[in-house]
């Protein structure tokens, strides 16, 4: 065991398994008082390594992760503290590979319920190599104006108000962790405050006991008096006693044990921690506190009693000389977080991402307003779902099912157009899916399925400017542009896409109107008295009919209209019709364990 001072103002620890709030909380501290380093070296997340973002003062900091407490301490040579935030399952191992390293000198195990047989061999393994574990089920420790060890005294608001930014005089050592944030405002209320405090776990077997402390701030010239607070349960404050019995602490003690109210109870009575527990009349409270007072120690007559005898005590040390209060200092100002800033009124900040789709910040997420259970429980379809999503909107079930038909029409067109042959090509390459899928969507273009936006665009720019199918194509004949929509390499006038034809029946049957559609049929009628592959093709089709969906429906005005088609929502619905038929080829191919595929040399033609 350490015999004086375990911590300074350039102290530095690992942190084994990342937690935000508490390694924040450090940092904080560390701002606070003024410190030029981080406390915290480095972050041990077993089976992760890189980086992890977190604020020292104002400035953003990248602390480095490691995946082995050996590479962590190889790394960071300096950092002697190690803090445990494992579990009670794995806190013992964690905790004893620490130990073992011989850069680390103190270990904090945080956990409660480590097995007792465990936190025994830590014990003997520590005293041995003369390291100081503290813990488990412990909080910590802080020296004052120096280093804390995780969430120690709480928020920084605490430890403002406990003045913990700042040394004091006084040395403090308890079992409880919460009683310690009580300890240290009553200590700053009545005294110039604390210069270090522990707090050693309520577990049956501390790794360091409450007389380890007091002697070692028996050592520490800067502590001028210490204040004990120890509960009920076990026999740890005997070995206090003994101290105090053979001279080793010459410094005044101000003690008191918890847990007087015990002897009310007829039976037995379990306190928080697994050590408070009066296991016969030398564990009451009362007992130890006659044995301390009897000792030597300034015991009070109750909890209650406990502040003023620690004031009288600090007091009769000032008037004697032996203690110099400390100046008060203004301590920084720590930023505060946007996120809290914002909850409490404070500043307000722009947003980077505007969303008027979904919302997921509720119970359950609403596409368009609608929540999920409702689109479940009024069987919504795929049609319905892209409805919300695409047009922020619920349509008429004709739409929906129009849409529905167009994405089962256009989910493939075989292995031989480009976007399939692609995703074949990629497959068996051995790339992944979102690979081999992104392959074949990227031929999706102006020859190759990416003609729906500009056939809805060019049609219902000619129809309501009142064009003839005849003055359409040859204007834009004369502007050396093909007409989208019109043209197939397979299909003619007297083979005629099926896709077409269904998708002209349906709305023949359903719409209000298809104005737009029978437009595109007259201008059919004309370019196949030119050539008979200048059919209606299903970019057409599908362009000219969403024109008379939009428009029929009367749920969108013409300025919305113009805007969809812009935007290319009508090539939208065929890169979704078309990714259910690319990771359909993708899987096709995996299953069929396919092997690179090399094009044959007779299919090129090798020219100068």
């Amino acid at each position: 065991m350490a015999t004086g001072q375990l911590f300074s103002r350039t102290t530095q620890a690992l942190f084994y398994n990342y937690k935000n709030l508490p390694i924040q909380r450090m940092l904080d501290f560390d701002f606070l008082c003024g410190r030029e380093t981080p406390s915290v070296a480095g972050i041990i997340n077993p089976g992760a390594e890189g980086f992890q973002k977190l604020f020292f003062g104002q400035e953003e900091i990248a602390i480095p992760v490691h995946s082995t407490i050996e590479a962590a301490c190889t790394a960071h040579p300096t950092a002697d503290v190690f803090i445990n935030f494992a579990s009670f399952r794995s806190a013992a191992a964690s905790s004893m590979a620490a130990l073992k390293q011989p850069t680390i000198r103190v270990v904090a195990i945080i956990a409660e319920g480590v097995p007792e047989s465990d936190t025994k061999q830590l014990i003997a393994y520590a005293r041995t190599n003369n390291k100081v574990v503290i813990g488990p089920a412990t909080v910590g420790g802080i020296q004052a104006g120096a280093f804390k060890i995780g969430d120690t005294a709480g928020t920084i608001d605490n430890i403002v108000h406990c003045k913990l930014y700042r040394p004091g005089s006084v040395g403090f050592v308890s079992k409880s962790g919460g009683m310690s944030n009580e300890m240290y405002n009553t200590i700053a209320r009545v005294t110039d405050g604390i210069y270090e405090g522990i707090a050693i776990g309520g577990d049956v077997f501390p790794g360091s006991t409450l007389s380890d402390h007091v002697l070692r701030f028996n050592n520490i010239p800067q502590v001028k008096m210490m204040v004990v607070l120890g509960e009920l349960g076990g026999r740890d404050e005997y070995s206090l006693v003994e101290a105090l019995k053979q001279g080793k602490v010459n410094k005044p003690v101000v003690a008191w044990v918890s847990g007087t109210c015990a002897r009310l109870f007829k039976s037995e009575v379990q306190f928080g921690h697994a050590g408070a527990k009066s296991g016969g009349e030398m564990e009451s409270a009362q007992a130890k506190n006659q044995a301390l007072r009897e000792a030597g120690a300034v015991v009070p007559t109750s909890y209650e009693a406990f502040e003023a005898v620690i004031k009288e005590t600090f007091e009769k040390l000032v008037e004697e000389g032996k203690i110099t209060p400390v100046k008060e200092v203004k301590p920084p100002q720590i930023p505060e977080d946007l996120n809290s800033a914002i909850k409490s009124g404070k500043v307000r900040a722009p947003t980077h991402i505007i969303s008027t789709i979904s919302d997921d910040r509720g119970e359950e997420p609403c596409y368009a307003g609608v929540p999920m259970s409702s689109i479940v429980e009024q069987g919504y379809g795929v049609g319905d779902v892209i409805s919300l999503l695409w047009f922020k909107r619920s349509l008429p079930r004709y739409c929906t099912q129009f849409i529905e038909i167009c994405i089962m029409l256009c989910a493939d067109h075989g292995p031989c157009v480009s976007g399939a042959h692609n995703t074949i090509v990629t497959a068996r390459a051995g790339k992944d899916l979102v690979s081999s899928l992104v392959s074949g969507l990227l031929t999706i273009g102006p020859r190759f399925g990416g003609a729906i936006d500009d056939a809805a665009r060019y049609f219902k720019d000619a129809y309501d400017r009142g064009l003839t199918p005849y003055e359409f194509v040859e204007g834009m004949k004369k502007k050396g542009i093909r007409v989208p929509g019109i043209g197939h390499r397979i299909k003619r006038g007297d083979n005629r896409d099926k896709r077409v034809e269904l998708l002209q029946r349906f709305a023949r049957t359903h719409f209000p109107s298809v104005k737009y559609m029978e437009y595109a049929v007259q201008v059919e009628t004309y370019t196949l008295s030119k050539a008979n592959n200048l059919v209606l093709n299903v970019d057409g089709a599908i362009g000219s009919l969403f024109l008379d969906l939009l428009a029929g429906s009367g749920l969108f005005t013409k300025q919305e209209i113009d805007e969809i088609v812009e935007i290319g929502y009508l090539n939208g619905l065929f890169v979704l019709a078309r990714s259910i038929g690319l990771i359909g080829h993708t899987f096709d191919q995996k299953r069929l364990k396919q092997p690179l595929y090399r094009h044959p040399w007779e299919d090129v033609l090798y020219t100068k």
